[in-house]
């Protein structure tokens, strides 16, 4: 945190020091949470519930790109018929992409789902009043921090998936700064609501949720 201030500060703003914060480890804690902490016996807990959740959003708002695309194409090729809805329906269900719902929901499952988490309790660790100054530090640090992470991993999965590494700086010149400044229009006040009334627990499906939509947006945006 030097590097933002000096201190553990941030423009004013000082942030607590984490080794002098150790939380108690509680052995009456649910299994279930799946919480990604290490356990007085060194222990790390995958964050189970978390990736579920985002892998099974992240398929959501892919199928929902993929068929909404498929369906905009299909209706402006086929000609007016009594069997256009039932063609451009047989058409969407046979065209649809497996292999890359299967890289969105693997993305969700081993990288956006426990990374997220962990980003969001270590703010939570480090800023855990929830006041006004502090909601707004999370909401900026979500943007500068998580937001360009989020876009490199993504695409860099989305590459070595369909074996175009080679093609990863050319794609993050071309489209990835476009992407990150679009998406603060949307992810600013999403992410504001977040941090002021989400719970840890449901923070990673509430911006996966948040994701279905952002993707249906962009797909539909784009394709104008």
């Amino acid at each position: 945190m030097e590097a933002l201030g000096g201190n553990g500060a941030f423009w004013g703003w000082k942030l607590p020091e984490i080794r002098s914060r150790k939380r108690p480890f509680s052995s009456n804690s649910k299994s279930s949470d799946s919480t990604a902490e290490v356990t007085a016996a060194g222990r790390y807990h995958f964050p189970l519930k978390q990736a579920v959740t985002a892998a099974s959003l992240a398929l959501t708002g892919d199928t929902i790109a993929q068929i909404s695309d498929r369906w905009r194409k299909q209706k402006q090729s086929l000609s007016s018929s009594s069997d256009t809805n039932k063609d451009i329906m047989s058409s969407i269900i046979s065209d649809h992409d497996w292999l890359r719902a299967l890289r969105m929901a693997s993305y969700g499952f081993l990288l956006y789902g426990p990374g997220s988490f962990a980003w969001y309790k270590y703010l939570d660790h480090c800023l855990p009043q929830q006041t006004a100054q502090n909601i707004m530090l999370k909401v900026l640090l979500n943007q500068i921090v998580l937001g360009p992470c989020v876009i490199a991993v993504v695409f860099a999965w989305n590459n070595l998936w369909i074996g175009k590494l080679s093609e990863l700086p050319n794609k993050y010149q071309k489209d990835a700064l476009p992407t990150l400044f679009y998406g603060f229009r949307f992810w600013i006040p999403v992410s504001l609501l977040n941090f002021w009334v989400v719970p840890l627990q449901a923070r990673v499906a509430f911006m996966s949720t948040g994701s279905i939509f952002w993707n249906f947006f962009l797909s539909s945006t784009m394709s104008k």
